[in-house]
């Protein structure tokens, strides 16, 4: 698969590099991994702190390819639409922050 543009966001679609996109595949296989050895422990009758430990991992990995795709989508789609004087961008992202913080 040949490398593509660093951007952009049109249309809400994304076009993504190889490298980004095998990362943020890589990483949400290893949450649904994790998901599955949750869903494993309470078959298994875990007990109930061990599990909300894992949970807490599963949320942890959640965050973090949170921040990835976050840090890659300003990097990319925000810069080159506020390049292009698209201040709308800039509400969009103030209200995906907003959802994010919650």
């Amino acid at each position: 698969m040949e490398e593509q543009k660093e951007c952009c966001c049109h249309h809400k679609t994304k076009e993504r590099s190889d490298k980004e996109y095998r990362d943020l595949i890589n990483r949400l296989s290893r949450i649904e991994g994790q998901v599955r050895g949750i869903k494993k422990m309470i078959e298994n009758d875990t007990y109930c702190t061990d599990v909300l430990i894992q949970v807490s991992a599963v949320n942890a990995a959640l965050n973090s390819f949170n921040k990835v795709l976050l840090a890659n989508h300003i990097r990319t789609c925000v810069a080159e639409d506020i390049r292009e004087g698209k201040d709308e961008t800039i509400d969009e992202l103030v209200k995906v922050l907003q959802k994010l913080m919650k």
